[in-house]
């Protein structure tokens, strides 16, 4: 499978008609027809019925289809990443986390670092939150993580980052927005989200609040749901401050609990090379110098 016959595929799988595949990919209906008669001869089944009128799926075809546009997008990044790399650098640190906003000094500590490793760059990815198989796998150089999630996992070596405390998220119009802290007291009468991914520690937090105040509240898929759910006026939730973006769409009330999340950041015991552990000092220098930060 090349990367020709998966354009071609595609793109008859939008159109479904061969001459306008064609047109779109610049290319003769008699080419876009051999790159998917000899993919579908690879792979072992019919991905499209021909009839005159052009082109219908299969349903193996359509799963197919599905498959292909992610393994597209992963060739694209890959190809576009060594093209970053090979114009101007010669290694890369790869570092997995699940929002910009969760390692909130990381543009200041790359810029930072390439003033001193010109021909070193570094990569954000982002991961869905608290989730790290791509860096157990081996893909990722380095991954923010909860501490707890990390402490048994052989050949990982733990970088102390900072400690998350937890936040009432409302909506700025919101009568509680306005106070310095939120005490449990103050949640009585609102409807609280839970769910979508909560740490354990935030877990604890939120069982506490609904159980002492009788709360009514509902699960919400993950942080985005929640963070829509808050917009729409049906609930309120609490949250570690190391989501907080910093947009000022919603007020981030600290919240009066003795719970904290412990951040750091992981990187692979075998990775001895030098650059990665001064990459890591100086994100980490930039907490220590900014011990106030609200996280």
């Amino acid at each position: 499978m090349n990367g020709k016959q998966i354009d071609c595929v595609l793109e008859l799988s939008q159109s479904l008609n061969f001459n306008r595949a064609a047109e779109n990919l610049f290319l003769t209906q008699p080419t876009i027809t051999y790159h998917v008669k000899t993919l579908e001869e690879e792979v072992g089944f019919q991905i499209f019925i021909r009839s005159g009128k052009g082109a219908t799926l299969t349903p193996a075809g359509r799963q197919f289809c599905n498959a292909l546009r992610n393994i597209r997008q992963e060739m694209k990044f890959a190809i576009e990443q060594g093209q970053n790399l090979s114009s101007r650098y010669d290694e890369n640190i790869s570092i997995g986390l699940p929002i910009r906003s969760a390692i909130h000094f990381l543009p200041q500590a790359i810029e930072k670092f390439e003033r001193t490793h010109e021909k070193i760059s570094v990569t954000p990815e982002f991961i869905p939150l608290g989730s790290c198989e791509k860096f157990l796998h081996g893909e990722q150089d380095i991954v923010f993580a909860r501490e707890e999630d990390m402490k048994r996992i052989p050949d990982v070596k733990i970088h102390k980052l900072f400690d998350s405390k937890i936040y009432l998220i409302t909506e700025t119009t919101d009568v509680l927005a306005g106070r310095k802290k939120i005490f449990t007291e103050d949640l009585a009468g609102r409807t609280l989200m839970v769910g979508g991914g909560s740490q354990p520690e935030l877990r604890a937090v939120q069982q506490r609040v609904i159980q002492k105040l009788n709360l009514p509240h509902f699960n919400s898929n993950d942080y985005e749901t929640t963070l829509t759910n808050i917009a729409a006026h049906k609930g309120i939730c609490l949250a570690p401050g190391f989501l907080n973006d910093g947009s000022k769409e919603f007020s981030w009330i600290p919240f009066d609990c003795r719970e904290k999340i412990s951040c750091v950041l992981c990187t692979h015991s075998g990775d001895k090379r030098n650059f990665v552990s001064d990459f890591i000092r100086i994100l980490q220098n930039f907490y220590i110098d900014n011990p106030e930060f609200p996280v």
